[in-house]
Order: structure tokens, then C-alpha cells, then sequence
């Protein structure tokens, strides 16, 4: 009889299925650690195993009620703490993410798909998150204006109240830690909803600062689909809502927040972000900036992903050649083997729209020069190869929609003028990148393209302290920046007469 052999990696996920089947994951509401008030669950599959690793609980508007009142009540008190102990709160929740970074990790890789180094990575940015915002408390601050004699005139900033925030499934600790991290310092409460493909990092978060933080302060709430999080953008008490997502379901929540009440809405939405290669750059700096900014590690699950490389035709035979060497040499296998290069897709919905998008893009004349087929010989993880489609032409779907899967689109342009043409041709302006050597071109097409965020001879990186946000339908406000932190407050003019 012949023994199987299971690898390391794959005994690892076998392990921490067993684990989380058999934990009592719970919500965060009031301080503690409770089931859905329905006891309603959903099954929660993993996308590197295909089997359901975990019960999660399904809250609906009666949890999200129960958690406003919490918040609510705890609001006054938390408002009224003194700032630099909302800091040391904030620092410690930084502190628990770090110690426990392992852990955190791997759920995510087994929930999410994410490749596990890069899933270590993103617990110490979630963390690094929590400290910046604490490190940036000093902004917290007023001005006084001369506004006339005879009085004193000043501004203080203040707490909204109860906040909401709606992260998404791409990075999930990341966010769940970093995106409480501006509203907590501001002296908020705040709700969050961890997406429902991966939540599982959320609630283990929640069990780790239920102790820390006061009741009501932070609640974590789960849920099947978008009833929760409709639920908290309608409820007449969330005041501020910051979500991280789709366009669609982006104005979806602008629609609902207007229905109940005038809110402060900010939406860090999609995108179709543009490489632009001139012909002065070096080839192969640019093939190794697009493989970088497309993503590849995360299957290209990432709002800022530079999946349209939109490069001069001198160069084009040149870069795309090395492109594909470069996706020749990333290793496709377990998420949990640290060589592993390309995790999976989030789920089976993602993993068939990107199949689709495949299938559509060769249905409009583009040729897949790289990947284009489902992985084989991943056994159940829903693993598409980086896929390069060169022919591409700006009418096409596979230029104009965001994928968010692991699929590059190369186009070509002669002039400088075709070329911002062809980037700001879409619905969505979030970032770009543009590589070239003449300066004075560099700063004319960085001012011209349409998009928050920009890399001059660069791609993908985020420098945390510069304001991350989108034009058109990319969003409305700016994150990773102290403008982020002053979004969670309120401005109070106030003037003292004393002649």
C-alpha cells in the first residue's frame, strides 16, 4: 500500500481547518463576545482547500441595533478620555496584532487565499497603521483666527460619535486593525464589518482587544451577505461611514446613507490603473515595475493594480517579452508554502468571473501571451495564473472593466497625448504610474492623468503618511494620512467676546 505524502504546507492548512471548525467564533458587541442574536450562521469555505473551515455568525439589523446602543453609550466617556490614553489603547491593540502575527496569518491565508509571508506582511501593516494614526494624534488640534478685535476666536476639533467601517476580503487583517485606527485615536466609536469571503481575522481580532478596549467602544459584526452591512449604513445613529470596496456597491451605500439621514460617506473604490511606458524608459525596469504593481501575489486582488500597461510601440515587443519571463519564474503551488510566489482567489464567485473575463477577452480579439487557463495542479485552491493579454484596444471590456484578478491587458500608443487619452479613458481614476526619464514629461503626464495616486518611474507601493484615494468613480476622501484621522471629526468654531 503507498503511503500519501502531505507536504508540510498542506498539513499546516489540514491543522488549522481542524482549529477553526471547531472554535466558537462570536461577534464583538458590548464589550462582549456573543453569537447573532438569531443565532443565524453561514458556512464559511476556504478558497485554498475548498472545504468550509469555519460556522461564522450572521448578524442582522438587531445585532447592528445592539451595537449602535453599546456605542452610543460608551461615546460620551470614550469622547471624553484623555487623548493620550486613547493613544496607549491604540498602541496596545498594535502591540496584541504584532504578538500574535503568526496567527493572524494564517487564518487569513486559509480564509482568503493571500500567500502566507505576504499575509505576515499584512498583520505588521495593520499594526504599523495603528501606530501611525497614534503617532499623528497631535493633529488633533484647533486654530485661532483673528477674525476681529475685542474677542478671541478658535476651532476644536471633535469626535463624530458612532462610525462605521466596511472593509474588504483583499487584506483582511490589514484592514480590520488599520481601519479602527483613525476613528478610535479621534475618540469615535466605531463599528466594523469584516467582508464575509474572510472574516475569520476580525473576529479573532475582536477576541484579542475585547478585554482592552471599553465596551461599546469597538464591535465587530459579521454577515452572510449585504444585509449587515446595509443594516449599519442605515441605521439613524451611524453618522460616518468609510468604506472600502467596489464602485457599486460604493454608490449602493451612498444611496442608503441618504435615505436615513445626512451622513459623511468616504468610498475607496476600484479601479483600471494605467502603466504608462514611454519610449525613453528602460525595458526591462518597466516589465519588472507592471508584474510588480498588477499584484500578481495577491491573483491581482487589489484596488491599485496597474492592469493596463499602456506602452510606447518601440518597446512593446521588448517589455511584454520580459513580462512574460518574469511570470515564467513566479511559483504557483500551496499559499502556505513560504516559496509560494501566487496565492489564490477569494472565492468561487471571483474565481469564475476572472474564467469569464478570460473568455471575453479572446471573444474581442485579445491574445493570452502568458497564463490564460486555470492553474493545474493545485488541487481545490481557486488559483488562475498571471495572465497577459497583449492586442488589447481601450473599446475592449478587458480595458475598460476592473477584473480584479490576476489579468494584465498591454496596450500601445504612439504620441504622449494618445497616451493620456487612453489612461484617462475609463470610469475610475485611482492610481497610475508613469515611466520615463525626461523629467518635464514625467510632471506634464503626472498632472494630466486622472487619478489619485501616482508613481513617477514606480508602481505599486504605498508610502503610509501620503493621502491614498481616487478621482471619478475610484472615491470621495483620502486614507493612510492625517486627513484620514481628521475625517473622523467635527470642526466647532467658537468665539469668546470680551469687549
Amino acid at each position: 500500500m503507498t503511503e500519501t505524502v502531505v507536504a508540510p504546507a498542506a498539513r499546516r492548512a489540514e491543522e488549522l481547518t481542524e482549529s477553526t471548525r471547531a472554535h466558537d467564533w462570536r461577534l464583538l458587541v458590548g464589550g462582549e463576545l456573543v453569537p447573532a442574536r438569531s443565532g443565524a450562521t453561514f458556512a464559511n469555505p476556504s478558497p485554498v482547500t475548498g472545504e468550509v473551515i469555519a460556522t461564522v455568525p450572521d448578524a442582522d439589523a438587531a445585532d447592528v441595533d445592539a451595537a449602535v446602543r453599546a456605542a452610543r453609550a460608551a461615546f460620551p466617556a470614550w469622547a471624553a478620555t484623555p487623548l493620550p490614553e486613547r493613544v496607549a489603547v491604540v498602541r496596545e491593540i498594535a502591540n496584541r496584532v504584532r504578538a500574535h502575527a503568526d496567527e493572524l496569518r494564517a487564518l487569513d491565508t486559509l480564509d482568503g487565499g493571500n500567500i502566507i509571508r505576504l499575509s505576515r506582511s499584512d498583520a505588521f501593516a495593520g499594526a504599523a497603521m495603528l501606530d501611525f494614526f497614534a503617532d499623528s494624534a497631535h493633529a488633533l488640534t484647533g486654530q485661532t483666527i483673528p477674525a476681529s478685535e475685542g474677542a478671541v476666536h478658535y476651532t476644536t476639533l471633535q469626535p463624530i460619535g458612532v462610525v462605521a467601517r466596511i472593509v474588504p476580503y483583499n487584506h483582511p487583517i490589514m484592514f480590520a486593525a488599520g481601519k479602527i485606527a483613525a476613528p478610535l485615536v479621534a475618540g469615535n466609536c466605531v463599528l466594523l464589518k469584516p467582508p464575509h469571503q474572510a472574516p475569520l481575522s476580525a473576529l479573532r481580532l475582536g477576541e484579542l482587544i475585547a478585554d482592552l478596549v471599553p465596551a461599546g467602544v469597538v464591535s465587530i459584526l459579521t454577515g452572510a451577505g449585504p444585509a449587515t452591512g446595509d443594516a449599519i449604513v442605515r441605521n439613524p445613529h451611524t453618522r460616518r461611514i468609510a468604506f472600502i470596496g467596489s464602485a457599486a456597491t460604493g454608490r449602493k451605500i451612498q444611496e442608503a446613507a441618504a435615505q436615513t439621514g445626512v451622513k459623511d460617506v468616504s468610498l475607496e473604490l476600484g479601479g483600471k490603473n494605467a502603466l504608462i511606458a514611454f519610449p525613453d524608459a528602460d525595458p526591462i525596469a518597466v516589465a519588472e515595475s507592471a508584474v510588480r504593481g498588477m499584484n500578481f501575489s495577491w491573483s491581482g486582488q487589489s484596488c491599485g493594480s496597474t492592469s493596463r500597461l499602456v506602452v510606447h510601440h518601440s518597446l512593446r515587443e521588448r517589455v511584454v517579452a520580459e513580462i512574460v519571463r518574469l511570470i515564467g519564474e513566479l511559483r504557483i503551488g500551496d499559499p502556505f508554502d513560504e516559496a509560494t510566489d501566487v496565492g489564490a482567489l477569494v472565492s468561487q464567485e471571483q474565481h469564475a468571473k476572472v474564467l469569464r473575463y478570460l473568455d471575453i477577452a479572446r471573444a474581442d480579439g485579445a491574445t493570452a501571451v502568458a497564463g490564460g487557463a486555470p492553474a493545474e495542479g493545485v488541487g481545490k485552491a481557486l488559483i488562475v495564473p498571471p495572465t497577459v493579454f497583449t492586442g488589447v484596444t481601450p473599446d475592449m471590456r478587458v480595458a475598460q472593466e476592473e477584473v480584479f484578478g490576476p489579468l494584465l491587458s498591454v496596450l500601445e500608443f504612439d504620441t504622449e497625448d494618445e497616451a493620456v487619452a487612453i489612461a484617462n479613458g475609463v470610469e475610475y481614476g485611482l492610481t497610475a504610474a508613469v515611466w520615463t526619464d525626461d523629467v518635464r514629461r514625467a510632471h506634464r503626464v503626472a498632472a494630466a492623468v486622472e487619478a489619485g495616486y501616482v508613481w513617477i518611474n514606480g508602481s505599486s507601493r504605498h508610502y503610509v503618511g501620503t493621502p491614498f484615494g481616487g478621482f471619478k468613480s475610484s472615491g470621495i476622501g483620502r486614507e493612510e494620512c492625517v486627513e484620514e484621522l481628521l475625517s473622523f471629526t467635527e470642526t466647532k468654531a467658537v468665539h469668546v467676546v470680551y469687549r
